[in-house]
């Protein structure tokens, strides 16, 4: 009985190493592998967009407050019947 136990035992502490060394350690470095490229063609799309439209960052960094005009609001009156 004990050899079977032993032998179950490697088996499940075999299943493991190839379940962390085959799927889990390699999709963790292809995820941070993407992040990594998506971060950098942000940083592109920002670079490009900045050269072409230089107005652009002085929008970014200062919001107009927006003033509604006196056209944008209707006066409601309560009809009593």
């Amino acid at each position: 009985m004990n050899i079977l136990r032993l032998l179950f035992e490697l088996f499940v502490i075999y299943l493991v190493y190839k379940l962390i060394f085959d799927f889990i350690i390699p999709i963790y470095r292809t995820s941070k592998q993407i992040k990594t490229k998506v971060d950098e063609m942000n940083q592109k799309m920002n670079q490009q967009q900045n050269v072409n439209n230089p107005s652009f960052q002085s929008h970014q960094q200062q919001p107009k407050a927006h003033k509604p005009a006196s056209e944008d609001y209707i006066d409601y009156e309560e009809i009593k019947s």
